[in-house]
């Protein structure tokens, strides 16, 4: 079967399917627009599905049964759906959920974990600091030498992230990424100009790395504004050509499964002038907005957004059934 094509041809397969949404994480209006396209497209596609707005409610549709399955499309952790709090819920009702399970999800939202996992295997990533709360910033900056990046261990979208070029920046950096939950990281800034060099994501779906994007923002960096308001943020699929593509989809294929992700998911990757990749991060509930990553990668090999729908929703059935 080509590998665009859904594997499950009757919707009554899936039974009610409840699109968790929104939540109460930083991540929340990414979120919301996501969850919004995800539930247009698994209505379109004849799915019976409906939205159900954060953990609690959702906790109120599993008291009375009336989910047969979650699709997952909350952000972020702390009343998010990506730190293994909701994997957990789901399991102890047997309900099954699209992504990855409970060690995947919580490995993953933590960053200074998922380096010590992806270290220990010998994948590279950037060198770090992991900073307690009330620890010495500039001491972690001096060890790894400027420029760094100071942000919170467990946030995504580039929330509470700053990028530091000189000492004085970073105690208002470091007070930023205090806003968040959890430890802070220091970690050193890959930078490189030329041909290759920058900001890379690749798309996993279903045990395959899709196409490599690569990200060339307007601006100087790809923040919060470049990736979800901007219109003039490139991107570039596939955004490498033979073994250069070959190797970096490798190398996110293990980053991903080493932290015990499944499923779907996205993961983030620096590359220098020298061609060589780093690490960053692994997203396990990417979004699905306009401006997103994951469809964008989809669309290279033939995966329109309904098709992508429905295909991460298959990852919720048991033992892979209808593979």
């Amino acid at each position: 079967m080509s590998r665009a094509a859904s594997r499950i041809s009757d919707p009554s397969r899936f039974g009610r399917v409840a699109v968790l949404l929104g939540g109460t994480s930083s991540e929340r209006e990414v979120s919301l627009h996501s969850g919004a396209n995800v539930l247009e497209a698994l209505r379109a596609c004849g799915m019976d599905a409906f939205a159900v707005d954060g953990i609690p409610a959702l906790i109120e549709v599993l008291s009375r049964r009336g989910a047969d399955r979650v699709f997952n499309i909350l952000h972020g952790s702390a009343g998010g759906g990506e730190d293994g709090v909701l994997q957990g819920l789901l399991e102890a009702h047997g309900v099954p959920c699209t992504g990855s399970n409970v060690l995947g999800t919580a490995l993953a939202m933590d960053k200074v974990r998922s380096k010590q996992v992806w270290l220990a295997l010998g994948l590279p990533t950037p060198r770090y600091a992991r900073l307690p709360r009330g620890g010495d910033v500039h001491a972690a900056a001096r060890a790894l030498g400027l420029p760094v990046i100071v942000k919170p261990s467990c946030e995504g979208s580039s929330v509470g992230v700053t990028r530091v070029f000189d000492e004085s920046m970073l105690d208002e950096a470091a007070a930023l990424a205090a806003r968040y939950p959890g430890e802070l990281l220091v970690e050193q800034l890959i930078q490189g100009q030329g041909a290759g060099a920058g900001e890379y994501t690749v798309a996993i779906l279903d045990g395959v790395a899709l196409p490599s994007i690569r990200i060339v923002p307007a601006g100087e960096y790809y923040d919060y504004h470049a990736k979800y308001v901007a219109e003039d943020t490139q991107y570039l699929c596939p955004g490498l050509e033979g073994a250069a593509e070959a190797e970096l989809g490798a190398l996110a294929l293990a980053a991903f499964e080493a932290l015990g992700c499944s499923g779907w998911g996205r993961v983030d990757v620096m590359r220098d002038a020298q061609g060589r990749n780093y690490l960053l991060e692994v997203n396990t509930a990417p979004g699905m907005t306009s401006h997103s990553l994951v469809p964008k990668a989809a669309r290279q090999v033939g995966i329109d957004f309904p098709t992508l729908c429905l295909r991460i929703l298959e990852t919720s059935l048991a033992g892979g059934e209808g593979a």
